[in-house]
């Protein structure tokens, strides 16, 4: 189940949902199998609310949607991306702390 301020990302429509975007995006590449992703969804969460209105949150299941995530040479999973005028603008793998997130999301803004 998705959080009311994340939204479901796949395939389809990354490009009209993160790309084109018109505040920065921050995507969240899982599984559900994965320990670590489990981990840091009450975190991503927690930026969701925490951000509302200046930043979109999205999650974007890597068993699903196997194409975005090869686009973007994704090897490693929970990896999180911000995005911001369609482009890359940080990225982190693992399960990382809440501080480091919010800096690199207040970076990002």
């Amino acid at each position: 189940m998705v959080e009311k301020n994340i939204i479901e990302v796949n395939d389809a429509n990354f490009q009209n949902e993160i790309l084109k975007a018109s505040a920065p995006a921050l995507v969240d590449f899982w599984a559900p199998w994965c320990g670590p992703c489990r981990a840091v969804a009450p975190v991503v969460e927690e930026l969701a609310n925490q951000f509302q209105g200046q930043l979109k949150v999205g999650k974007l299941n890597v068993d699903d949607n196997p194409k975005t995530p090869g686009q973007y040479g994704i090897r490693a999973i929970p990896t999180l991306i911000l995005f911001k005028n369609g482009m890359v603008a940080e990225q982190i793998t693992g399960a990382v702390s809440k501080s480091t997130l919010e800096a690199a999301i207040k970076k990002t803004l």
